[in-house]
């Protein structure tokens, strides 16, 4: 069996990054966790450029995403990598707080995978995000995840 593929959670408080944390490791999932604090610094891991330049590890098996972020929202950093042809595949979960109908439909235009709504209830939270680990990094399988 191959390496176990990265969660890349790109999200801008500090707060959600600790709770989704805990969450995941808490499940005991064994995929290493990359978090990040904004949409340039997914794109730049993404495309292993600037400080992820030496990175060659290969795209991670889901990205959990918030939309509101400072210098590039999460919309923005969707429509980017579902455009184009080296990472669409990758399972992108927007994570946000935004109820907005505009928010759900425009992610979906743009080729999101799910839209999940964080819980402002602490347990709720965490469970949503050890069910979001859990389905999309260990159960989903996307092009190139099966091994030989």
């Amino acid at each position: 069996m191959g390496k176990l593929k990265r969660i890349l959670l790109v999200d801008d408080s500090p707060r959600d990054l600790e709770l989704a944390i805990d969450a995941l490791e808490a499940h005991h999932l064994a995929n290493e966790i990359v978090t990040l604090r904004d949409g340039v610094e997914a794109l730049d891991y993404l495309y292993c450029r600037g400080p992820f330049a030496g990175r060659n590890d290969g795209p991670p098996a889901v990205v959990l995403l918030d939309l509101k972020m400072p210098r590039l929202d999460g919309l923005e950093v969707l429509k980017q990598i579902k455009s184009d042809p080296f990472l669409k595949a990758i399972p992108i979960v927007i994570m946000t707080s935004s109820r907005e109908e505009q928010d759900l439909v425009q992610s979906y235009e743009n080729g999101v995978n799910a839209y999940v709504v964080k819980p402002v209830e602490f347990h709720q939270f965490v469970d949503a995000v050890r069910q979001l680990g859990t389905f999309w990094a260990v159960l989903n399988e996307t092009p190139g995840s099966k091994q030989v």
